[in-house]
């Protein structure tokens, strides 16, 4: 029996990055839509595991073995990565421990991220209507949803998202991913894809645990001088997670990008706003989890460089000035310092001198009685 596969967003982390993964339960067969274009990991606890697909889009129907497929990698405790998955790499997939036992199996369908269908509930955008197949006449596409993720701020105002996904369903059927029931099928309906809806939020900040992740700094970015923009990438985000871009502190929306407010950025709706592309220089900062992990600093421009130069010189003139007048005004003191000295010692001399003794005076009084 098949059981709906759930996403874990646990932090796998092996060597190049930290990756969103799929579990199924052990011996159990699982099915799961999911999106092209954006990294996944498959779970299958079990070392030396050795994994087997078929493609029901190919020629062969014959199971392969994934071994040198360039964008699939086994983890030494059996896992297996699937960077930039393509949607041609919709199939079942397989996981058999060392003696060939068959561990898991996943029946999965990359659907395609470039047909990806946007809307912002806030703006009262709605989402793809239900419609039928037309093969039989009897089934019916309709978006399957995920539940919403987190808020992507905490203490203020942000934004939530959720994936939908292309499911066909006949009567007294489970329902399947559109790619797999359609299998070698050559059928396209424009209502044949995935989708993303957008909400606002505002949510109370807690203690979860964090990424535990440093935050990173990437200095002197600039932008292209024949598209005049740059594209910039967030360290952990996914589409399977709450991303939040930041430009000189303010915050990056979907609902202002989808109004069209927002022109000098644009979100990466293939990639959940994991990428963004500037047309400005600014301070950019990205979330994952409401968690800081990047900062992207512009590399300055000549006019700034300039300007910099001159507030330096003129911070320098000053600060000379500023030492030159105190070793101005130290000098005069000591030189008031000796002339009053000196007075005062001419001032002594004359004291001495000009003043009568004590004797004398006392003569004095006594002749005059």
């Amino acid at each position: 029996m098949l059981t709906t596969l759930g996403l874990l967003l646990s932090l796998a982390v092996p060597v190049l990055g930290v990756y969103v993964s799929a579990s199924c339960p052990r011996g159990k067969q699982c099915r799961q839509a999911l999106l092209s274009g954006n990294d996944i990991l498959l779970d299958c606890n079990s070392s030396g595991a050795h994994w087997y697909y078929f493609l029901p889009h190919g020629r062969d129907h014959r199971s392969s073995s994934l071994l040198g497929v360039s964008n699939i990698e086994i983890m030494p405790e059996g896992s297996l990565i699937i960077r930039n998955p393509l949607p041609s790499q919709t199939g079942i997939y397989y996981c058999l421990n060392k003696n060939g036992t068959q561990v898991v199996r996943y029946e999965i369908d990359f659907q395609d991220v470039t047909t990806l269908h946007v809307t912002h509930k806030g703006l009262g955008q709605n989402p793809l209507q239900n419609e039928t197949l037309r093969l039989g006449g009897k089934e019916l596409i309709f978006t399957r949803w995920e539940p919403w993720q987190d808020c992507n701020r905490c203490g203020e105002p942000g934004e939530r998202k959720r994936l939908g996904y292309c499911y066909v369903e006949e009567p007294l059927e489970e329902p399947t991913p559109c790619w797999l029931y359609l299998g070698e099928v050559a059928v396209w309906i424009s209502r044949m894809r995935p989708e993303l809806q957008v909400e606002d939020c505002h949510a109370q900040c807690s203690d979860d645990e964090p990424l535990r992740v440093d935050y990173v700094t990437f200095d002197n970015f600039q932008l292209n001088e024949e598209s005049e923009s740059v594209w910039l990438s967030c360290p952990l985000g996914s589409i399977y997670r709450p991303v939040i871009w930041e430009a000189d502190d303010m915050p990056l929306t979907w609902k202002g990008q989808l109004s069209g407010w927002d022109v000098n950025t644009f979100l990466d709706p293939s990639t959940g706003g994991k990428q963004l592309r500037v047309f400005q220089p600014a301070i950019y900062k990205c979330f994952v989890q409401q968690e800081l992990v990047a900062q992207f600093n512009p590399r300055p421009s000549l006019e700034t460089l300039e300007v910099q130069m001159e507030e330096n010189e003129a911070q320098q003139q000053e600060a000379g000035a500023t030492a030159q007048w105190k070793a101005d005004s130290v000098l005069v003191g000591l030189k008031l310092v000796l002339l009053v000295g000196t007075v005062l010692a001419l001032a002594g001399v004359l004291l001495k001198f000009c003043r009568p003794s004590q004797g004398k005076r006392r003569e004095r009084v006594l002749l005059v009685k």
